[in-house]
């Protein structure tokens, strides 16, 4: 018995335009790279050159050595796990409360929350400011993780997969017995994971690249983040760029591999909750 043949893809002309367009966003990573590892003569050369004349390492070894580059990306895991963690967990409960669950006032609440979304964040630092200095969490890394505790966009994002799921699912689920909550924790939550790696992917990129509350919220270099660390290689006479490009190869680095690994989550998401485009 011969093997079947395997399936070729077809050449979409779509390709011909996404390819070129992938190169385009890439070249800035590409760039990014290649100036992490040139000598400072090439990096302040004019005009620049794309292929250093020689590589080197000693941006990298100088910000390992002479900056506190492993304390800020411990602590910007910390902040960034902790906010994905508790993402994934309240807005999925709160997004399951406003798809299934029928209360007064279900439909006005869920409209309030996500009216929030329109209020620009530079309204609420000076009274989250205020509110976490009464609370004593000023200059601590808390101060970092409570706005990322939750969001307006997480519920949306989940309430709208959750309306895309079955219902007969849940009621099969409870003529065999099965309480709300275990119908939550054994039955819908595992099919929300395409959603929960979406909701995983836009937190992490929010609460790992955030630098303004960081910046307002945080003064002790001991507690500072990854990006409010690496602002300080900018400097108003003079910018250390080899210090800055290697941070910033270092900090994007996490960033790829848990795209690279949660991408087909991602696209099916996209699919099932509406959010296309």
């Amino acid at each position: 018995m011969t093997a079947p043949a395997t399936k070729r893809r077809r050449l979409n002309p779509w390709h011909l335009l996404l390819a070129p367009t992938a190169l385009i966003f890439l070249f800035p990573l590409v760039q990014l790279v290649m100036t992490s590892v040139e000598p400072e003569a090439d990096i302040n050369r004019f005009p620049p050159r794309f292929w250093p004349s020689r590589i080197t390492f000693d941006g990298y070894v100088e910000l390992f050595q002479q900056s506190g580059i492993i304390r800020w990306f411990l602590n910007t895991v910390i902040v960034s796990g902790t906010s994905v963690l508790a993402h994934l967990v309240l807005c999925s409960l709160a997004g399951y409360g406003f798809a299934r669950l029928k209360f007064p006032g279900r439909n006005l609440g869920f409209l309030m929350i996500v009216a929030t979304i329109m209020i620009p964040t530079q309204l609420l630092m000076i009274p989250t400011y205020v509110m976490f200095s009464r609370l004593g969490i000023i200059n601590t890394l808390a101060s970092a993780i409570v706005p990322w505790l939750a969001s307006a966009f997480g519920i949306f994002l989940m309430r709208q997969f959750f309306l895309s799921l079955p219902v007969e699912l849940e009621e099969a689920a409870r003529l065999d017995g099965c309480s709300p909550y275990g119908t939550f924790w054994r039955v819908i939550l595992p099919l929300a994971r395409p959603a929960l790696a979406t909701l995983a992917i836009f937190t992490l990129i929010g609460s790992w690249n955030d630098l303004i509350w960081p910046l307002i919220a945080i003064n002790d270099s001991h507690n500072y983040t990854l990006q409010l660390g690496l602002s300080d290689f900018l400097g108003t006479r003079r910018t250390r760029w080899s210090l800055l490009m290697a941070g910033n190869v270092v900090a994007t680095a996490p960033l790829i591999l848990f795209f690279m690994v949660a991408q087909k989550q991602f696209v099916a998401t996209m699919t099932f909750s509406g959010l296309k485009g």
